[in-house]
């Protein structure tokens, strides 16, 4: 009933009567004003006024499964919401609630990682309150040899969402990295449970710089956050529902040709590479090219120093600006 009561207090726009909220949801004064009560202590600015009802005046930047749920307008991508504030990973807990059942297009969420992992199981740094860190699980019905393309289905959502909510400018390095003014902001993982020719699920992670002030020295060059970029807070449960909405269009739009030809050019749009120099790390052999962008399954297209083009699968080899990490 809480999620119930602060979205029916955020979409009125002013009072909202005690006796409304009894009656909507069949319940007492007495139980209404328990939940109001709740919300308070957790930082919600709440106005009662004898006659007129109650009026949300101010919401906290927080990441609980009713302000997530109030924000979410979905049909599906991020529903429901199942938020902890302390885990080891989202994609972990997404996986093993997933073995369990979990349903397509349930959302993840933590405060706080302990053991977040990004590519090639690289650790990433999680405080708390300042970041978002969520994973959508999805139950598909293609093979799984499309599901590393959900990947980039991610990033394109990860950036149309900031730059809806935020007004900065997010671009994506290939293939899921999102950066801002040249510096990461946002790191993307798809993992999967997947038979032969049958996929059991599929969770994609997101760990955002929102609101972090600094970053350690030995990645301050390469990582920022939307505070550092934009000089204002943002608030993390609209950006994440912001980011569920933009997923859940994009999905549908890879689901109906399974490929990403209907993203495609939009991807490349915020591709921050495409066009300029790039160096490709392969194992045992490196070389510069020009990147052009993604084909309808995600590759790199690259053209190298002797004229030929060749497509870069991103499981295989990492691509860098030729002069530093873009």
């Amino acid at each position: 009933m809480k999620t119930e009561i602060l979205k029916v207090l955020r979409e009125s726009g002013g009072y909202v009567s005690g006796q409304q909220l009894c009656d909507s949801f069949g319940v007492s004064r007495t139980a209404v004003w328990k939940v109001i009560e709740q919300l308070k202590k957790e930082g919600y600015e709440i106005e009662a006024v004898r006659s007129r009802g109650y009026r949300l005046v101010e919401s906290p930047d927080v990441m609980g499964q009713a302000e997530l749920e109030s924000l979410i307008r979905t049909r599906w991508a991020g529903r429901p919401v199942v938020y902890a504030s302390e885990t080891d990973s989202t994609n972990i807990q997404a996986k093993a609630l997933g073995e369990k059942g979990a349903s397509h297009g349930t959302l993840f969420v933590a405060d706080r990682q302990t053991a977040g992992k990004g590519r090639r199981g690289r650790s990433w740094e999680s405080p708390a309150g300042t970041s978002i860190y969520m994973t959508v699980l999805l139950r598909p019905g293609f093979l799984p040899s499309r599901a590393p393309m959900l990947t980039l289905v991610m990033a394109l959502s990860v950036a149309e969402g900031i730059t809806g909510e935020t007004g900065l400018l997010a671009q994506i390095k290939w293939p899921n990295d999102i950066v801002v003014n040249r510096k990461k902001v946002c790191g993307i993982l798809t993992e999967m449970s997947a038979e032969v020719d049958y996929i059991n699920y599929v969770v994609t992670g997101a760990g955002i710089n929102v609101n972090t002030e600094c970053f350690p020295r030995e990645i301050a060059g390469t990582a920022t956050s939307l505070y550092i970029e934009g000089g204002a807070r943002v608030r993390r449960a609209k950006l994440a529902a912001r980011i569920m909405e933009r997923y859940e269009e994009n999905y549908e739009t890879f689901l109906a040709a399974e490929d990403l030809s209907g993203l495609k050019s939009a991807y490349n749009r915020l591709l921050v590479n495409r066009g300029k120099e790039v160096r490709i790390l392969e194992p045992g052999n490196e070389y510069e090219a020009v990147a052009s962008g993604i084909n309808d399954t995600g590759e790199l297209i690259v053209t190298a120093r002797d004229g030929s083009r060749r497509a870069i699968f991103a499981g295989e080899v990492s691509v860098r600006g030729v002069y530093g990490y873009v």
